[in-house]
């Protein structure tokens, strides 16, 4: 799932007691998983655990970005012509 946050694009995981964590996808630097617990390495040194698992946390990163990139394409596009 990706959400907006504050103006940041954020994803959502759950902590191991299955709280809501809302992360800014763009500040994952690596991701490992620990048996049944996923750790996010952040770009700040940050530690985080969460209980989706490494494929979860790719694809919600992938969706993420897939809206990213789409909305700044539409930014791109050239202005049509007056007719």
């Amino acid at each position: 799932m990706e959400s907006t946050v504050g103006g940041c694009r954020v994803i959502t995981l759950h902590r191991l007691n299955d709280t809501e964590l809302v992360v800014n996808a763009e500040l994952i630097e690596t991701v490992e998983s620990l048996g049944a617990q996923t750790v996010l390495i952040l770009t700040t040194g940050n530690k985080i655990i969460v209980k989706e698992t490494v494929t979860e946390v790719i694809q919600k990163s992938v969706e993420y970005k897939k809206v990213v990139y789409a909305k700044a394409a539409e930014r791109s596009l050239p202005c049509p012509s007056p007719s």
